[in-house]
């Protein structure tokens, strides 16, 4: 598994958008009414983005790794990582479950869904062995307080109370990925018009959802600019 997630941590940038593909390929519907699916999704992808947003804005760590590799030069536990070991892949999860979702795709829950289970999973194997080579019984102490993924509640409010939350840092890192599931999503919206609707283009909803990807689109290009001109800083 240590082997595997590996493998997935070092080619997931090219790995994981070719499973993304599956949201949009034709086949069976989760609902008869794509609308309902749409609602569950997004409340679900939205409570992952928030997670992550939360996890950033009060701690950040180094996402990437080091050259494709598994990194760390110190171990992070404030923040939400005193609640949780690994919040934003659990956000990463349930973003993807939303999506999943607002596909109202059969497809993407019986074989995205798993693919993604087996490679965050075999991704924190892989991370756990190598923070418990590094770090050891500070390691396994922190291990042994804070659960892996299901969040735990306790303490919540004092940790949100007594963190100062940096926006700069959570616009700047996380500008990205919002865009790209947020996109998705209105794209998602829009196939699902267009599948029951053939004018979907002549709908009011459609041209919603139209304005909304024009919107999210322009966001994402002040935050690059705000990023790249050094307007905002990540620390």
């Amino acid at each position: 598994m240590i082997r595997l997630g590996n493998f997935f941590f070092r080619y997931r940038n090219g790995l994981f958008p070719l499973a993304y593909l599956l949201l949009f390929c034709p086949g069976p519907r989760l609902f008869h009414d794509y609308r309902i699916a749409a609602v569950l999704g997004l409340a679900i992808a939205v409570a992952g983005q928030l997670l992550r947003a939360v996890t950033i804005g009060l701690a950040y760590i180094v996402r990437g790794g080091k050259n494709r590799q598994v990194y760390a030069k110190q171990l992070v536990c404030e923040g939400m990582f005193a609640h949780c070991r690994n919040p934003l892949y659990l956000g990463n999860f349930l973003i993807l479950v939303g999506l999943g979702f607002i596909a109202n795709s059969v497809l993407f829950v019986v074989a995205g869904i798993p693919f993604f289970i087996l490679a965050y999973s075999a991704i924190i194997a892989a991370e756990e062995n190598y923070l418990r080579q590094k770090f050891g019984d500070e390691f396994d102490a922190y291990c042994a307080a804070v659960p892996r993924l299901l969040p735990r509640l306790s303490g919540m409010a004092k940790t949100l109370s007594g963190m100062s939350f940096h926006w700069q840092r959570l616009v700047v890192k996380e500008y990205g990925s919002a865009y790209a599931w947020l996109a998705g999503a209105l794209l998602l919206l829009l196939k699902n018009e267009a599948s029951v609707h053939p004018q979907f283009m002549a709908l009011p909803a459609s041209q919603v959802l139209l304005a909304a990807l024009v919107t999210v689109t322009l966001l994402y290009g002040l935050a690059r600019f705000l990023k790249k001109t050094a307007l905002l800083q990540a620390d």
